[in-house]
């Protein structure tokens, strides 16, 4: 049998042209027309393709689509998904009873010729897997890495066959798909990090899972959905925002996890530069903290996914451990506004910690060069010392005494701060506890978690909960 994922290029798209039954269209803008060329190139492209075009000029873009203030963005791609599908298939009414059509799209911004931008873009596909159906979206954004323009059309050129070829061949196994998605695409060409799937024909995909599995499979380093699942492409939804970013584990969210993101926020939208509806607040999972006995197990994942968006938050997905990667990262995004970083105690413990730091040429300094040099401040919640039983605050912090002069520093400009405000009885709680509450089928565990995590644990029976069958008596 072949092997569909490792089918060159021209081999994918010559297979899609004699296909008869595959029929579409192109648009393409911002990086040549690297995809429709492909499928020229490999010969019998007119038993494929209707028409190609590209709107370069702004009047001529806005006169098809209408007018937009940003032309590389997932608006405008739907838009031309949209109209572009509407074109074809009202064009061609006679094929449709044997013809799956297909309208490809992308909008980007390759390299300039200064080099002075990123590579970047949205593409989509919308298509039929059986003829006369409803048709289904695949929407990806992409950055392009590539050290020169003509170099990021040809990646470009490729994504576009494996995205259609994968979507007709090899889109019941979303492992499959993925792996022959970014065939021959390395990641120092090409990071994907947003992908999500919607149509009939993909009812039962959690794009969720994808997401996650993005960044197990080093696609990205970082990708995010709210609370209704739906996958976001992080650039464009923080964008310009004053971002509060809560690090754990949540498995499960805890009353203590609501007080301190609580008394955090409070706190935050207190700073000088932060605006009451700029601030978005966000959930990070690491994928360390996803991982058990070795494995990242998408079930659990999903379950705390659910917890955390029946509480309405955003949730993150990230491949960065140290906190200085993730501040450097999303400080890219953030463009000079106000961040904020929630922290445990014991957590601030470890970023004072030079072994965690070995990795970088100029130690603990470098760190905090990267990780505080941006406008950033962190919070830090109180504990209860694990062997003493004593409460544990900021002002108490055990850190070397030749790093205090470090610790003063940084409280005097404001980029580390103790939060007072919190409810001391809630301290005793821990999220390990509580799943072990769970799992022994005891109620005490209730006690612990906000009233709606307790019904959307017992509900979806999440983390190991068992509801307990009725028992049928008989007159």
């Amino acid at each position: 049998m072949i092997d569909e994922r490792r089918l060159t290029t021209e081999e994918k798209a010559l297979k899609i042209n004699l296909s008869p039954d595959i029929y579409g269209s192109f648009a393409e803008i911002g990086a040549g027309q690297e995809v429709a060329a492909n499928f020229f190139k490999a010969g019998g492209s007119s038993g494929t393709i209707a028409y190609t075009h590209s709107a370069y000029d702004m009047t001529v873009s806005d006169a098809k689509y209408g007018k937009a203030h940003r032309y590389v963005c997932e608006d405008r791609l739907l838009t031309m998904l949209t109209t572009e599908y509407e074109s074809l298939t009202m064009n061609l009414p006679d094929r449709a009873p044997d013809t799956k059509f297909f309208v490809f799209s992308n909008t980007v911004e390759s390299l300039n010729y200064h080099k002075t931008n990123q590579g970047q873009g949205w593409v989509g596909l919308r298509f039929q897997l059986t003829p006369e159906s409803e048709p289904n979206d695949i929407i990806l954004h992409v950055k392009m890495h590539d050290n020169s323009n003509r170099a990021q059309q040809d990646a470009l050129g490729i994504l576009g066959v494996n995205l259609i070829h994968s979507a007709y061949f090899l889109s019941k196994d979303v492992n499959e798909f993925l792996d022959a998605l970014v065939h021959r695409l390395p990641r120092e060409r090409m990071e994907i990090d947003m992908l999500r799937v919607n149509g009939p024909d993909f009812e039962d995909v959690d794009n969720r899972i994808i997401a996650l599995n993005l960044v197990k499979r080093g696609l990205t380093d970082a990708t995010m959905f709210d609370l209704t699942g739906n996958v976001l492409q992080p650039a464009a939804a923080l964008y310009k925002k004053n971002i509060l970013l809560m690090r754990g584990r949540f498995r499960p969210v805890t009353k203590v996890h609501i007080d301190m993101i609580e008394a955090g926020e409070k706190l935050f939208r207190k700073e000088p530069d932060v605006k009451e509806d700029n601030v978005r607040v966000v959930f990070e999972l690491t994928l360390k903290d996803l991982t058990a006995d070795g494995k990242i197990s998408d079930k659990d994942f999903v379950d705390r996914a659910e917890l955390l968006g029946s509480l309405g938050y955003t949730v993150m997905i990230s491949n960065y451990l140290k906190h200085y990667k993730m501040v450097d990262y999303l400080s890219t995004i953030a463009r000079g506004k106000q961040m904020g970083v929630l922290v445990g105690i014991y957590n601030l413990q470890t970023i004072f910690d030079e072994k965690y730091y070995d990795n970088l040429p100029g130690g603990l300094l470098e760190a905090f060069g990267r990780g505080f040099g941006h406008k950033v401040k962190m919070y830090v919640y109180p504990a209860r010392d694990v062997e003493t039983g004593e409460l544990y605050k900021f002002e108490d912090v055990r850190i070397p005494a030749k790093l205090k002069g470090l610790l003063d520093f940084m409280i005097a400009n404001n980029k580390l701060e103790g939060i007072e405000e919190y409810d001391e009885k809630l301290l005793h709680i821990l999220s390990d506890d509580v799943l072990s509450k769970i799992k022994a089928g005891t109620k005490i565990w209730e006690e612990d978690v906000p009233p709606r995590v307790v019904k959307a644990i017992k509900f979806l029976e999440l983390f190991g909960y068992k509801r307990k069958k009725e028992k049928v008596t008989q007159d």
